[in-house]
Parts: C-alpha cells; sequence; structure tokens
C-alpha cells in the first residue's frame, strides 16, 4: 500500500510530513501538489476573467512541480522512503483531485494538513481537508499546526 500526502508548500503541508514520518509505518509515499489550469480558474472565477494572465498557468504548473518536489525532499529527510512525487492538474476542484489520485494509486492512507479554520468560518468556506475528509473512502489523516506555546 501506499502512503499519500497532500502538499501545498504551506507549514501545515510541512507539518503532516513530518508526522506521517514519525508516526506512519514505512511504506512508499507520493507526494501529490494539486494546481489550477486557467479553464478550471476561469470556470470558477468568471468575472475576473480579465484580470486572469494566460501565461500564469505555465507559472502555475512550474510552481506545483517545485512544491511536489520539495515536498518529497522534506518526507525523505523525515525518514519517509520510497518517496515520489507528483504535479496534477486540478479539473474540478483540489480535494476532488487529491480523492482521485489516492484512488487511482490505491493509497493506503491521505495525509493533508488542516488550516485550523474554525466554527462559522470553516463552515462557511469550507476546507481541502475538511472535503478529502468527508469523500475519500478511506483512511484519512488530517494534521492541525504545531501548538503554540504558552505564554
Amino acid at each position: 500500500m501506499t502512503i499519500l500526502v497532500a502538499y501545498d508548500g504551506s507549514a501545515d503541508a510541512r507539518t503532516a510530513i513530518e508526522f506521517a514520518a514519525k508516526h506512519l509505518t514505512a511504506e512508499p509515499t507520493v507526494i501529490v501538489t494539486v494546481w489550477e489550469p486557467l479553464l478550471v480558474q476561469l470556470k470558477k472565477y468568471p468575472l475576473a476573467a480579465g484580470a486572469i494572465d494566460p501565461g500564469t498557468e505555465s507559472e502555475a504548473k512550474a510552481q506545483a512541480e517545485q512544491h511536489a518536489q520539495e515536498g518529497a525532499e522534506l518526507a525523505v529527510a523525515a525518514g519517509l522512503s520510497d518517496v515520489s512525487y507528483r504535479a496534477v492538474a486540478d479539473n474540478e476542484s483540489i480535494w476532488k483531485t487529491i480523492v482521485d489520485v489516492a484512488d487511482e494509486i490505491d493509497a493506503s492512507v491521505i495525509v493533508t494538513g488542516s488550516r485550523g479554520l474554525a466554527g462559522v468560518r470553516s463552515v462557511l468556506l469550507g476546507s481541502v481537508s475538511n472535503h478529502v475528509l468527508h469523500h475519500a473512502h478511506r483512511p484519512t489523516l488530517i494534521v492541525p499546526p504545531p501548538a503554540k506555546p504558552a505564554r
């Protein structure tokens, strides 16, 4: 089986990689970064059509590949072995793309960080990790940000 770690370059995603390396059995690991092609952005934000630069698509793909490679390097440094990485284009939503990749590779667990949204904000905004948790048909581990030291 395989561990799938969703990685977007954020501190929360780094924490998720470190947690996975520390607490999960060594299995092949795939780091996945999802990026949004121009057509998906236009579909989601039609009023912003004039503000979206078509050149940003190749930049978004390159940045996603860089993030995925960075995540793989972090995973190896944290102790995970047999690590590969992928930058995947989002055709509908980021959470669905993560779930689809997990299904494709038959991941034994999906690991993702949490943005720490709470209360009304999380209900109104939703989050990638929340949607993955509720739509994946496999174990999902959502790693919260590190606790802040008490003052």
